[in-house]
């Protein structure tokens, strides 16, 4: 483990180097290296001790790298205009290593450290590089709603170290007979729940994403919001007992709150906000599919959550690329977007395609895997689980048909197609999302 975090520290000093080619080509080297040597020493299903993870945390760590990366792929904005370039590049390499570090913990109180960790880096990305004066107040919406959620998940860390005498997540399967009260049950889940987001809690994730620059939505979306559910797989180690008990109340929220965003998705009219929205409609089945814990609603839950990381990412993208060339997000004057960029509606239709489960994109694995879960755990969450189907489908459409077809904005005349670094930033998003799926066996085998 410390062999990488000397990786990453060694990159800091390339933050003075300004080219960004220099630096991404940096970190994909070193998640080539990571992923090189976990696979020589991985028997595929525990990666040995000494890096501090599983397949479960491997998967989030490459997740991280491969995100990191293209966030640097995709700020040329801020190189071109702003003079805290070194800043930014600073803040983007802590906030990997603090990823790595909250996916590498074997100690419970580790992971909790650097999971709140974490938001500090966003909320410096938030508050220095977002777009409009509004952004205080959606990394003060950030601060207080994670902060506010998560005192209670240390109170009841304490308590659970008092129990097992430890909080070695590795022995938690071991010890899953142990009756919580009620209290020490929501306080270990709503630190997650809200990260997720769930519905109900979800208020600060549209705000970061509309205020946030373009690599605060990529890390957001790609990662941030998947601390949340690796955390429950975690805590469910020991909360499984009580966890089929009670569980039943946050699939019922989850999936009436995903129609309920897949409804509100229907009526946003800025690019960011409805891929925002959207990311907390597909949060609400990886939360009831979690929810359900059985082997297909885990393994589903984690397949849909690498899935996500890469499609919606690659989707904030591309609104911010529009927004580059246009100066707005409204889908008002963002319209009719195949006459001047017809390259880049090639990218918006494969994924879009990937945003509503289309094959042979690994959203479809994970989506078939949480419906599975979901109708064998009650067949009355069928009904739900059409409606927000349908609705996926229906706000994908909508923001696919009304960006690129229709009548153009009379006040554009000419715009850039597109440069090779967006091309290429945006191919790596698609192509493991396309490629993954032939090795599904590895989402499926951690268990």
């Amino acid at each position: 483990m410390l062999k990488f975090i000397f990786f990453v520290l060694f990159l800091i000093p390339s933050c003075f180097v300004v080219n960004y080619w220099v630096i991404t080509s940096f970190l994909l080297f070193g998640s080539f290296l990571y992923f090189l040597l976990g696979y020589m020493v991985s028997s595929f299903c525990c990666l040995g001790y000494y890096l501090g993870s599983d397949i479960l945390s491997y998967g989030l760590i490459l997740l991280s790298f491969w995100i990191c990366c293209l966030m640097l792929l995709a700020s040329g904005g801020v190189y071109k205009s702003s003079n805290f370039v070194f800043c930014f590049l600073l803040t983007n390499i802590f906030l990997l290593l603090f990823l790595m570090l909250t996916f590498m913990s074997s100690s419970l109180f580790m992971f909790y450290l650097f999971f709140e960790s974490s938001l500090i880096p966003t909320f410096f990305l938030i508050l220095g590089w977002g777009y409009q004066p509004e952004r205080v107040q959606a990394g003060i919406y950030l601060l207080f709603y994670t902060l506010f959620a998560s005192l209670p998940l240390l109170v009841a860390l304490f308590n659970v170290y008092n129990i097992f005498d430890g909080l070695n997540i590795m022995l938690f399967f071991y010890l899953s007979k142990v009756d919580f009260s009620t209290y020490m049950y929501l306080s270990l889940l709503l630190a997650f729940l809200v990260k997720m987001p769930m519905f109900i809690f979800h208020l600060w994730l549209p705000k970061a994403h509309v205020e946030a620059p373009v690599a605060g939505s990529m890390i957001l979306a790609g990662v941030l919001l998947k601390l949340g559910g690796y955390g429950l797989l975690r805590v469910f180690g020991f909360l499984y007992y009580m966890g089929v008990s009670i569980n039943f109340i946050w699939v019922g929220i989850s999936l009436v709150g995903g129609v309920i965003v897949s409804l509100i998705c229907l009526r946003q009219v800025d690019l960011k906000s409805l891929i925002a929205y959207s990311s907390v409609a597909h949060m609400g089945i990886v939360l009831g599919g979690l929810m359900t814990l059985s082997y297909w609603g885990l393994s589903g839950s984690y397949t849909l959550m690498i899935a996500h990381g890469l499609c919606s990412s690659g989707m904030f993208c591309l609104a911010n690329i529009s927004y580059e060339r246009l100066g707005s997000r409204s889908l008002l004057i963002n319209k009719g977007l195949m006459n001047f960029m017809p390259s880049m509606c090639l990218w918006w239709f494969l994924l879009s395609s990937a945003n509503m489960a289309a094959p042979p994109t690994l959203n479809l694995l994970g989506e078939i895997s949480l419906m599975n879960s979901l109708v064998g755990w009650s067949w009355i969450s069928m009904f739900m689980l059409c409606f927000l189907s349908f609705f996926s489908a229906s706000y994908t459409l909508y923001l696919y048909s009304y960006s690129q077809h229709g009548k153009i904005f009379s006040s554009m005349y000419s715009c850039n197609v597109g440069y090779m670094r967006e091309y290429l930033l945006l191919f790596l998003h698609w192509v493991p999302l396309n490629i993954l799926i032939l090795k599904s066996d590895l989402f499926f085998n951690w268990l």
